[in-house]
């Protein structure tokens, strides 16, 4: 097996240069005017290679689909971001900080929320968990920490059920109100992972309609998600990653089946000049313990069973192939 070291000072060869607007960009000009600033990033789990030679520039007021496989390092990429994960090698630069030095003024939902679903916490408890990292340790809520939740609770449709326990809410209702959340601790950038994923029509609507009224407010949003025609449709840039960035510029560059193949390799299939996809959209390995997986008018999903003991890296972590949420 491939020691650590061999694993983070390897490059894949013969990389085709990205497509769009990162085949191109001026380095000194896109760190200048961006909110979010990578360049050649190269990071992974244990000596599992997530991602290589990243370089992404996201202008403030952007908002941008991550797209690509299972696998892809999708997930990972919000997670350098976040500043949860650290680079093997390159940089990063948020809100023209290094990752965590800004933390207050980012918004980061992973694609499943580790909960104890019975614990007695109501739905305004748990967007008012967005208030406390500007509150600090000592400080009570005050009217403007409960103002910003109740805006948050109207914005996404929950007001009326402030009072209600999180474990009794739906998949898609829990969605909203993480989204709250995010929303009430008045951020620069959100970073959201899978956001409407598993949810009705209804419900993805209106959070994408939430998530560009941000955007148009100047604020940054970046999500991952697998829905295609949502992404060409609904955001304004998109990033096709596949271990690197294949394709980053405008969101129609989706539809390029040039883009297509170089990010979705074997999983794209072209019939009769129409091209699918088969990339499986909920297909995820054995979550952590109490992680639950969002579905419209449904329950937490339990954890999957597996028949033999879950892979490990070198250090003993989970294997970064089967954690869920490094898509």
């Amino acid at each position: 097996m491939t020691d650590a070291h061999d694993a983070r000072s390897h490059v894949h060869g013969g990389h085709r240069p990205p497509i769009g607007n990162a085949a191109g960009i001026d380095a000194g000009h896109a760190r200048a005017h961006a909110d979010v600033w990578l360049s050649d990033v190269t990071a992974g789990y244990g000596d599992r290679l997530a991602l290589t030679g990243v370089n992404l520039a996201i202008e403030a007021g952007s908002l941008l689909a991550v797209v690509g496989p299972n696998g892809a390092g999708k997930s990972t990429l919000l997670k350098l971001i976040a500043g949860l994960l650290k680079p093997w090698s390159g940089r990063v630069e948020v809100l023209g900080h290094r990752p965590g030095v800004a933390a207050r003024r980012v918004a980061y939902v992973p694609q499943a929320e580790t909960v104890d679903w019975q614990f007695p916490v109501t739905v305004e408890d748990v967007v008012m968990m967005g208030r406390y990292p500007a509150l600090g340790v000592l400080r009570r809520p005050g009217r403007d920490d409960h103002r910003a939740v109740a805006a948050a609770l109207e914005k996404v449709s929950m007001a009326t059920h402030a009072g209600t326990q999180i474990g009794a809410l739906s998949g898609g209702q829990r969605r909203r109100v993480f989204l709250a959340r995010a929303l009430a601790s008045e951020p620069d950038l959100f970073l959201l992972d899978e956001p409407v994923t598993g949810v009705d029509i209804t419900t993805q609507q209106e959070l994408m309609d939430i998530l560009q009224g941000e955007a148009k407010r100047g604020k940054t949003v970046i999500a991952t998600t697998h829905d295609l025609p949502t992404a060409a449709e609904r955001f304004a840039q998109v990033a096709a990653i596949n271990r690197t960035v294949v394709a980053f510029g405008p969101a129609s560059l989706i539809l390029d089946p040039d883009v297509l193949l170089r990010t979705y390799g074997g999983h794209v299939l072209v019939l009769g000049g129409q091209t699918a996809i088969l990339d499986d959209a909920h297909h995820h390995d054995e979550p952590p313990g109490r992680e639950a997986h969002f579905r419209e008018d449904s329950r937490p999903t339990p954890p999957h069973r597996h028949r033999g003991p879950r892979p490990t890296t070198g250090d003993g972590s989970p294997d970064a192939a089967t954690t869920d949420g490094e898509g």
